[in-house]
């Protein structure tokens, strides 16, 4: 008799990190391991949000806070929503989380019952449809083309509901794949989503890596029938280098607000107290450490880009956001997990399969490491290509 619950007994550990823990045994291994898996900025998070993190601590601000978090972190919050993407929120309405990750679980722990179905256009986040079976949802899985740029379009969307849909899922900038929704096909999934009642997760956590003339929406801003159905997730990790402080916000309708303050109240009460007046820092601070980080991700993408288009048997296509690439490996007639493990055993070079991601002929790379990383791991890359 087993005495783990059937909901976490049938959810797999996470992939992503599975893999980047084994790089980094093999590098302590003293292994020259080139590795494409980790999903967080290699740049040390900026000296004035470490400053401001440390001066609390220093004065003593390292007790309890509101189960949302810091009141005034939280008004930082609405304002940066009012400001950068339009969205108009109380105080009240937002939640400090133990990372965006903490957040999304939050946002469906708070909404889905046992039977609701959630609609996850693939590729996918790989936690996306592990969070909704953990509460008992059902995740229908929705998979889009590469012609169309891994994005769902409104028929796909329309194909996959049904009486028991409850929620959607949006991640744009997307994870893994880089794509980046416009407007235009924002507006297009909002209008399904209200015409039939149905929530809105967006995953906004890469709102801030876009390149080339994209720019990044929230849905929420599209109208108030829209704001009432959408709870909008971010954090601070991925703009602002940040991703061990694990921090992260939701903004929601009030009612579904206060249940997502009720769960944290129960479970993790505040994010770390010290770390929030680093989350107020970086909001309140120069914008243009931001600007920087995007730029240099956004030569790493370049050159990558030009690398893998030029490697035999397997296709790619451009990301537009977020610091990854989904590479297409189907003509190499070899599963995901099978190419990653070949790929890391014989030439040293880390990557992460698309099994992981619902997409089980890619494997992802990031390139939120240094060029001269990706020049020799392109190098290793293509010559294990040539050789299958």
């Amino acid at each position: 008799m087993s005495f783990v619950s059937n909901y976490v007994a049938a959810v797999p550990p996470s992939m992503t990190l599975a893999v980047t823990n084994a790089a980094k045994v093999l590098k302590k291994q003293g292994v020259d391991v080139f590795s494409f898996g980790a999903g967080e900025p290699d740049f040390d998070t900026p000296k004035h949000i470490v400053q401001a993190a440390v001066q609390a601590l220093t004065e003593g601000k390292t007790r309890y806070t509101e189960s949302s978090g810091l009141l005034e972190l939280r008004e930082a919050l609405a304002a940066k929503l009012l400001i950068d993407n339009g969205l108009q929120y109380d105080p009240s309405q937002i939640s400090v989380n133990c990372g965006a990750k903490h957040s999304c679980y939050n946002a469906i722990a708070a909404t889905i019952n046992p039977g609701d179905e959630v609609i996850i256009p693939a590729p996918y986040w790989t936690s996306y449809p592990e969070m909704v079976r953990l509460v008992g949802g059902v995740p229908v899985i929705i998979e889009t083309k590469r012609e169309n740029g891994w994005k769902m379009t409104p028929d796909e969307f329309e194909d996959a509901m049904s009486p028991l849909t409850k929620m959607i899922i949006i991640n744009s900038p997307g994870n893994p794949t880089g794509a980046v929704y416009t407007k235009e096909e924002l507006q297009a999934i909002a209008d399904i989503a209200v015409g039939e009642d149905i929530l809105i997760l967006s995953d906004e956590i890469y709102e801030k890596l876009v390149y080339a003339d994209q720019t990044h929406v929230s849905i929420a801003s599209l109208g108030k029938e829209v704001a009432d159905l959408t709870i909008t997730i971010n954090g601070f990790s991925k703009a602002y280098a940040m991703t061990g402080w694990r921090l992260g916000y939701t903004a929601a309708p009030k009612e579904i607000a206060a249940a997502i303050d009720v769960l944290q109240s129960h479970t993790t009460s505040n994010a770390t107290t010290f770390a929030q007046y680093g989350a107020l820092a970086a909001l309140q601070g120069d914008q243009q450490i931001v600007s920087d980080m995007r730029d240099e991700f956004d030569v790493r993408r370049q050159y990558m880009l030009s690398r893998l288009g030029n490697i035999r048997n397997v296709k790619v296509m451009e990301p537009l956001g977020a610091f990854y690439f989904l590479v297409d490996i189907e003509a190499m007639g070899i599963n995901s997990v099978n190419f990653c493990e070949k790929l890391l055993s014989k030439q040293k070079v880390s990557a992460v399969p698309g099994q992981a991601f619902g997409a089980d002929t890619t494997i992802r790379f990031s390139y939120a490491t240094g060029l001269d990383v990706i020049n020799a791991g392109m190098d290793r890359f293509e010559e294990f290509c040539a050789q299958h």
